[in-house]
């Protein structure tokens, strides 16, 4: 019997069979695959990052998410955020595609058919058509699925206005929709101008309220605290929330359910900011994929004191 097996009572090779297990329990359980799609539609280069979770045993059981401002993704380490959900099996297979935005980013994220008061959106509808003629088809034909379980959309400013506007007009396309710190003052008039009405100018709110029922979609909404100062109404409630629970209740108008169709996080001391969102995706991504029994924690609520973040207008 050698030294190592007297002294602590195991074998040299049962301890690099413990290593190895411990190895293979911290091996990656995302891959991250980086493509240029060229987009005849945009007329440009679009960086597109692919999460994909390893050993799917059933690719057809794989959900898909699109992501505005994937660049963002980078950011929040988002990698990790998946890692640590699949190792606690948290969530269900779910390919996450991050679309890095542009430097013409509010002409592109924004609503379709529909400039805002200064003209901005103009390449709007190019962004739809390069997602639905270009962007899926490149991820059936390289990742091989022809079909996914469902598909989602999501983004953060002015990217959740785009992807809830997008997912809204092409319902039958998507299950689930996530808006963070969303642009939903997007509008056609000038808070400004005497006219202004904004029951009647904001551009979202205009387009759920004339839009039809489809009772499959589910929502995800956050919002900060100190998202922005704005109040244009003066009513003690920045715009960013204000503009945001408006947008639920056009929702539940149209008949939605506001505690089974949507979910609204409101971060106490968020800002409009990547570290926020950060804090936020994991509990939008066990809200809408979440394995049975795991459910998004309820952090976070109530109000405060709008600090000094101001959001891009």
């Amino acid at each position: 019997m050698d030294k190592w097996t007297m002294d602590y009572g195991i074998t040299y090779e049962l301890f690099v069979l413990f290593l190895t297990l411990m190895q293979i329990e911290k091996a990656s359980r995302i891959l991250v695959e980086n493509h240029i799609i060229s987009s005849t539609h945009l007329g440009r280069d679009v960086k597109v990052d692919f999460y994909l979770p390893v050993n799917v045993s059933e690719p057809k059981d794989m959900s898909l998410l699109l992501i505005n401002d994937g660049q963002d993704l980078i950011k929040m380490d988002f990698k990790s955020i998946l890692e640590e959900l699949y190792a606690s099996d948290a969530i269900t297979p779910l390919l996450c595609v991050g679309m890095h935005c542009s430097k013409d980013r509010r002409n592109e994220y924004a609503t379709t058919g529909i400039l805002d008061y200064k003209g901005r959106g103009t390449k709007a509808d190019a962004y739809r058509d390069f997602v639905f003629d270009e962007l899926l088809p490149f991820v059936r034909e390289t990742y091989k699925v022809p079909s996914f379980k469902e598909k989602s959309f999501c983004g953060f400013s002015l990217g959740g206005l785009n992807a809830i506007d997008i997912a809204w007009t092409h319902a039958e396309e998507f299950s689930k929709i996530g808006v963070f710190s969303g642009s939903l003052w997007w509008r056609t008039v000038s808070q400004h101008d005497e006219e202004f009405d904004e029951d009647k100018h904001r551009i979202m709110h205009m387009k759920i309220r004339n839009g039809g029922y489809y009772p499959w979609l589910k929502f995800f909404f956050e919002t900060g605290t100190l998202d922005e100062t704005a109040d244009r109404n003066n009513n003690g409630v920045i715009d960013a929330i204000d503009d945001t629970i408006s947008l639920i209740d056009e929702l539940v108008a149209k008949g939605y359910d506001r505690n089974t169709d949507i979910k609204y996080l409101e971060l106490k001391d968020g800002r409009h900011d990547v570290p926020t969102w950060g804090r936020a995706f994991p509990e939008f991504l066990k809200w809408g994929w979440g394995e049975p029994g795991v459910r998004s924690s309820e952090f976070g609520a109530g109000s405060s004191e709008p600090g000094a973040a101001s959001r891009e207008h």
